[in-house]
């Protein structure tokens, strides 16, 4: 079975990144790598704790809809999220990597995110970068 690896972070180009992930482990019959990690290695407070452990309930509650096989790892070990991204997927051997991207003014264009540029540059295999859709305000409709 091939693997995918997904960075996950509980925004909006992390939720687009993991929509487009399962659509993908689905036409591919894969198994889908969830990868969150926290950035420094510093342990979380307990509002931080319990946002994460939100996060990633909804993320198995997502997946789990889905049928596609998953596991999710939430990484807090010093590392950036680009550098545990690339190691994941280098120790799973993934078919490959599907990050989220925020949209940015024209000014930042001209330079790509660090973490997504690392992952770009650095990854052993394909990755495949996800626009996120603007999120509504309150009071607006789809």
């Amino acid at each position: 079975m091939t693997t995918i690896v997904v960075g996950y972070v509980p925004k909006a180009e992390g939720r687009a990144a993991l929509r487009r992930a399962a659509e993908e482990a689905t036409l591919r019959d894969a198994k889908l790598v969830v990868v969150n990690s926290h950035r420094g290695g510093r342990g979380f407070d307990s509002d931080e704790a319990a946002a994460s452990d939100a996060a990633l309930t909804e993320v198995r509650e997502q997946l789990d809809s889905t049928g596609v096989p998953y596991e999710v790892r939430q990484l807090v070990r010093g590392l950036d999220p680009a550098e545990d991204l690339v190691a994941v997927a280098e120790q799973v051997h993934a078919e490959f990597i599907v990050i989220g991207l925020r949209r940015r003014s024209p000014v930042g264009k001209l330079i790509l995110g660090s973490n997504a540029q690392r992952v770009l540059l650095d990854a052993p295999c394909p990755v495949l970068a996800v626009k996120a859709e603007p999120e509504l305000s309150d009071g607006e409709e789809d």
